[in-house]
């Protein structure tokens, strides 16, 4: 495919080459548009008021036809070698096999081994942590219960002669009221046992109708205790029995406090009624019963019914209670019932979950399935049909008719015009945009935003991962800002799945972390930045894709290792394809002359070897290039242009005096006047202005970008050296056969042409007199001053081609004097001091 394309735009790129023209502006951030505004004198012809070439109109024309042409080209490689023939096609004619064939069918092997990937079953293991803590729960509730059980006292409290069991159990934990009126009758001289059996009449007939079976049994053997001659008295026996109620209703609140960790009561009252045998035989239960579950394992998936079930049939046959000689069959029922409920009750409030998932046997599990899928192969003999005419194609018969050439395959010319035809459209965008927006780019800029536009392209053929989007991005915003690269990352997103075979979901992800990167890199000043942005990038995309496969794929708990993994790894490509544009960035920005922040930081350190030198062969210019940009900077960050630019502008505007430093006199610290012993003006003036033109071969020399090289010439604009001029005047009215051209005695020029350049000119202007004030001098001297300068490079025409204003100009003389104040602060005058020696 990728051979194809080169065949057929081979012609093209060549002719391309010589022909592109800058055919639009470029949409720009406007915090940038100067840095581009600041090339335009590179590009303009000599004369005091330049102006730009101007592309013809045809040549814009066909500058843009070639555009859509190639970019169709290069993204549409879907409408290359198309089949007519697809799969869900309705077949026009029958076909059959030329000769035996036994083909592999890749496309559904994936799709099963996808298939089996995601139904594969998940291996689990019992976590013995979680194990541990349920019988340590159940330990501890058991443990709590027989503490409850000591202080709520042992039954029998009172000799079974005396009261049974069971009527000592009642008597404790009935109600007051019941207590009272049972205690009341069986104290009642005309009741006796006798009476109580065969009845009595009136009102004792009515209360004793009022009572249950239970309270009846206990009033009886409270009569037989009282008719039973004994040594101890009817009130003793109440006060044992009021002890042990007492005793009973403080523990009965203890048990309902007592809670699990879920909010379950895992004890109630009949804990109290167990005899020390069944409490004991309970305990027990309840540990092998727990024992037995927890070794099968307990799915979370498990549904609590299910639960109850499973411990009902682990209690039966397993609860072993001690039978009293004499126990009735109700009583025995009753007692086997109470002491199940609560082995049951404390076994489902502690009992939980402890089976999870084996993460390294169920990836082992999901490989094994996914291995054990065979390739799908598609067999036909000679002669056989493949497709009958009329019927759908399927995927096996469209790898038959693709392997015997029967697909149709043919260049798609109404695929690829309706493709162009899209092309055409975001390129419409990119224009209305431009148009909408000031600035522009240069040829090398339009040159250089196709070229990554291609690169896409062409790993989209050879099916790279992420297809470098977070490099284009990165690469796009730190260039030319986040609007540009937005809108060509989003005309991507859409021209490359319809014109290639892109999968959605990466793309997207990697669509959305370059449009993070190309948000976050024109704020950054550093190299170690950018770095750390690629680190931010390669998780946004790592997570994106992450989350969309989530949302748009079903994925089963057995292959999320799998998912976490390719997210993991799409996460590390976008790593990748940051550190790419961090290594690729500085030569782009070299070859192509783009300007960055942080390109601009980075020549704005003094310790480049241009500045360095200006520091030591002409220092007093390097103080004066320093003052200068202090005043330009604070003048560029008032009215909200590039800072950056201005910065690093104006500490290389004066690098040509060191052709000549001592012809300066802010570098003759005190010596004699070179230009006093010259004594000729229009020497003098060729110095001086020489300083421009050695200035612009020493930049070009270290590769400066042209948009610093651009204040070198531009600072002076075409003004006059006044001082010669008037001493060349002088020399010529003593001597009137010379003559006197004022054109030798200005700056070639250009005027500046930006706002940038226009800034340092004014304030490279005002620093000597700004410098030459008194101490003593008011704010309203230094306006007046600075206004005064201002005033004439106006008038001068200096400034037309800058963009600056009439209002700008009062600005900058505030910011100028407002500098200059804090440069001119007055400090305390300390008193002398005599020093005697030693």
């Amino acid at each position: 495919m990728v051979k194809a394309i080169w065949q057929r735009l081979r012609s093209w790129v060549s002719w391309f080459k010589s022909q592109l023209p800058i055919f639009s502006k470029s949409l720009r951030q406007r915090s940038n548009t100067s840095i581009r505004q600041s090339t335009r004198s590179s590009n303009q012809s000599s004369g005091r008021y330049g102006v730009a070439k101007k592309t013809p109109f045809n040549q814009t024309r066909i500058a843009i036809c070639l555009t859509v042409l190639l970019l169709t080209a290069i993204l549409g490689q879907r409408f290359y070698n198309q089949p007519a023939l697809t799969v869900g096609s309705i077949a026009a004619d029958s076909f059959t096999a030329p000769y035996n064939a036994t083909l592999p069918d890749m496309i559904t092997t994936e799709e099963n081994r996808q298939a089996a990937r995601s139904g594969s079953i998940v291996i689990l293991q019992i976590d013995p942590a979680i194990s541990k803590a349920i019988l340590e729960d159940a330990n501890s509730i058991l443990a709590q219960g027989s503490i409850l059980r000591q202080k709520a006292g042992n039954i029998p409290y009172i000799s079974t002669g005396q009261l049974s069991s069971r009527t000592q159990r009642y008597l404790r934990q009935m109600p007051t009221d019941d207590w009272e009126e049972v205690w009341s009758l069986a104290q009642m001289p005309q009741l006796t046992n006798a009476l109580l059996a065969k009845g009595s009449s009136g009102k004792l007939q009515m209360r004793l109708n009022n009572l249950d079976a239970n309270q009846l049994i206990a009033i009886g053997e409270l009569l037989r205790f009282r008719e039973r001659p004994s040594s101890q008295s009817m009130a003793s026996l109440r006060s044992q029995i009021e002890a042990k109620r007492q005793q009973y209703n403080k523990v009965k609140p203890e048990l309902a406090n007592l809670t699990t960790r879920d909010g379950l009561q895992p004890l109630d009252v009949k804990l109290l009624e167990l005899s020390d045998a069944d409490w004991q035989s309970v305990q027990s239960t309840s540990r092998l019963v727990l024992d037995r579950m927890l070794s099968q394992g307990i799915h979370e998936g498990m549904p609590p019914n299910l639960w109850q079930q499973a411990i009902d049939s682990q209690l039966q046959g397993t609860l072993i209670l001690d039978v009293p000689l004499g126990l009735n069959r109700d009583d025995l029922l009753e007692q086997e019932t109470a002491a199940k409920e609560i082995a049951s009750k404390i076994i489902s409030s502690v009992l939980r979950p402890n089976l999870v998932e084996d993460f390294e046997q169920t990836r082992l599990r999901a490989e094994q399935v996914e291995n054990e899928v065979k390739t799908v192969t598609v067999s036909i003999e000679q002669g056989a049909p493949i497709v009958n005419k009329g019927e759908a194609i399927t995927q096996g018969d469209f790898v038959l008719l693709d392997h015997f050439n029967l697909t149709q395959r043919r260049f798609n010319w109404l695929g690829f015009i309706g493709f162009g035809t899209l092309v055409s459209a975001g390129i419409g965008v990119l224009l209305w945009l431009d148009h909408w927006q000031k600035g522009g780019l240069r040829q090398r800029d339009h040159l250089l935003v196709l070229c990554l536009i291609f690169s896409v392209a062409a790993l989209m053929a050879l099916k790279i991962p992420g297809l470098g989007l977070p490099a284009v991005g990165l690469l796009l915003g730190s260039f030319y800002g986040y609007i540009l690269a937005a809108v060509i990352i989003a005309l991507l997103v859409i021209l490359l799945p319809i014109g290639g075979s892109v999968a959605v979901l990466p793309l997207f992800a990697a669509a959305c972390a370059a449009s993070v990167g190309a948000w976050i890199a024109p704020r950054l000043r550093s190299r170690e930045e950018f770095a750390l942005l690629g680190g931010v990038v390669g998780l946004t995309q790592g997570l994106l894709h992450l989350v969309l496969t989530l949302m748009f794929n079903s994925v089963a708990s057995s292959v999320w290792y799998t998912v976490l993994r390719d997210s993991a790894l799409f996460g590390v490509y976008g790593i990748a394809w940051s550190i790419v544009a961090l290594g690729v960035s500085p030569y782009l920005e070299s070859f192509f002359d783009v300007i960055t922040p942080i390109r601009l930081a980075e020549l704005s350190n003094p310790n480049r070897p241009l500045l360095k030198r200006l520091a030591a062969d002409a220092p007093g210019t390097f103080q004066h290039t320093m003052f200068v940009a202090n005043l330009a900077e604070a003048a560029a960050r008032t009215l909200g242009h590039n800072v950056e630019l201005v910065r690093a502008g104006t500490l290389y505007h004066d690098i040509g005096k060191m052709h000549d430093p001592l012809g300066f006199i802010e570098n003759q610290m005190g010596g004699p006047n070179k230009h006093d012993l010259i004594n000729d003006p229009w020497v003098s003036a060729d110095i001086i202005k020489k300083h421009v033109t050695e200035g612009l071969v020493m930049a070009k020399k270290h590769r400066l970008p042209k948009a610093i090289q651009a204040f070198i010439p531009e600072h002076q604009g075409d003004m006059l050296i006044s001082y010669f001029y008037h001493q060349a005047q002088t020399i010529i009215s003593a001597d009137p056969e010379r003559d006197i051209l004022e054109e030798d005695f200005r700056y070639a020029g250009p005027i500046p042409q930006s706002p940038e350049t226009g800034i340092v000119m004014l304030a490279d202007s005002c620093e000597a007199a700004l410098r030459s004030l008194h101490k003593e001098a008011c704010a309203e001297e230094a306006y007046a001053m600075v206004n005064k300068i201002l005033r004439a490079r106006w008038k001068d025409k200096q400034l037309i081609d800058s963009c600056l204003t009439r209002k700008d100009m009062d600005v900058i003389a505030n910011v100028f004097v407002q500098v200059w104040q804090q440069f001119n602060h007055k400090r305390i005058a300390y008193p002398k001091e005599s020093f005697s020696p030693g």
